[in-house]
């Protein structure tokens, strides 16, 4: 299996930290949020790696190089600024991802946690399955939930918060033209159809938004 690190977020809300720094490098005790990642999953055994990227991308290939220091084999999918979202930044990497058939891992570039990734390595979709999403109690500044978890399945309305991990299988693709489109329509639509299934997470997980949460965690 192999993985993909979204990192072609401009990153405005942590402005002006971004401005001259790409969102994913920014740093938590003196590493990289992206490095963080990629140690995660190269200890959970998933060494085949695809980072897309957009806003000063050639700064997170000069950082990450090959991947050889960190004992991963790292593939870049550059994006023209601003990118191509989500769902459109995974469909143009695809042929680095997958052979059309097996899932892979997605995670969210400006994300903290101590998930263990091994739980994805290991994890098998359900037959007539899309996507496994990770799921995290809602966190005090934000309004509402993302979704909801009923016995295993995942529904478009409730009080948790898709924490920016997943598997994904490339059928959720299927179909699509190239461009920008986010991910959720993608995922509503396959949920309606019982396609989608969860867990909720209950480890440490923190979304690094604003300089006031980077500072926050730089802090613990």
């Amino acid at each position: 299996m192999k993985a993909m690190i979204l990192a072609a977020g401009r990153g405005n809300r942590l402005r002006p930290l971004t401005d001259h720094t790409p969102k994913p490098l920014l740093t938590v005790k003196g590493k990289a949020l992206i490095e963080y990642h990629i140690d995660a999953l190269v200890r959970a055994g998933i060494h085949q790696l695809v980072i897309n990227h957009a806003w000063l991308g050639e700064q997170i290939e000069a950082k990450l190089g090959s991947g050889s220091v960190y004992g991963a084999d790292i593939l870049y999918s550059p994006e023209a600024v601003p990118g191509l979202e989500t769902a459109g930044g995974i469909l143009k990497a695809l042929p680095l991802l997958t052979d059309g058939e097996t899932p892979f891992v997605v995670v969210n570039g400006d994300v903290l946690t101590d998930f263990n990734f091994q739980d994805l390595h290991q994890h098998r979709l359900a037959a007539g399955c899309l996507a496994h999403l990770v799921l995290v109690a809602t966190p005090a500044y934000k309004a509402q939930g993302d979704f909801g978890l009923e016995a295993g399945r995942v529904t478009s309305q409730g009080d948790l918060t898709f924490a920016g991990i997943s598997v994904l299988h490339p059928h959720l693709f299927e179909g699509l033209s190239p461009g920008a489109r986010p991910l959720a329509p993608l995922l509503r639509a396959a949920m309606a159809k019982g396609q989608v299934t969860g867990v909720c997470y209950q480890g440490v997980w923190h979304d690094i938004g604003t300089p006031e949460r980077l500072e926050e965690v730089n802090q613990f």
